[in-house]
């Protein structure tokens, strides 16, 4: 974690220090969903429009206090390749309640809010299933031959999007 002054050790203030700005979640989320890792995915297909300049101050901050890596893709050695860490990895829950939250209280759209349904209505079984595929993808743990997770909640997007056109 960055060496800085906090203004308290209180863990609701700790995290909102790390993940509380406008922006972090949102990265993390479309790494996590979108599986978005490259600057130009992130930048070009988020749903909110980041600027270039906030993008690379976030990624920077995420990657400081270790929630996302940054290597060189093998596949293509001009372009670095993002990755959750452990750290991020955890924030499944998290993201899961907000959704939840959102989907009850917020004028969501049906496709966005497909993924948040689906994980809500499966139960923290399926958040660790989840997990340990994002842990597979990014940590490069071995796979444990399940039914994708990521899978399931791209195509219940993909069919929902279609449905709103």
């Amino acid at each position: 974690m960055e060496t800085e002054r906090h203004r308290s050790g209180c863990p609701i203030n700790l995290s909102l220090e790390v993940l509380g700005d406008s922006w972090s979640l949102i990265v993390i989320r479309d790494i996590m969903f979108g599986n978005r890792r490259h600057y130009r995915q992130l930048l070009n297909e988020s749903e909110e429009g980041i600027a270039s300049n906030i993008l690379s101050d976030r990624l920077k901050r995420l990657t400081a206090n270790a929630l996302v890596t940054k290597q060189p893709d093998p596949a293509h050695k001009q372009r670095q390749l993002y990755s959750l860490t452990e750290r991020s990895i955890q924030l499944v829950p998290v993201l899961v309640q907000l959704g939840s939250w959102g989907r009850k209280h917020l004028p969501v759209s049906p496709e966005l809010s497909i993924r948040a349904k689906i994980l809500e209505e499966g139960g923290p079984q399926l958040w660790v299933d989840f997990m340990n595929e994002l842990r597979v993808m990014h940590l490069g743990a071995p796979s444990q031959g399940r039914e994708s997770v990521f899978e399931r909640l791209e195509q219940a997007y993909q069919q929902e999007a279609a449905a709103q056109q």
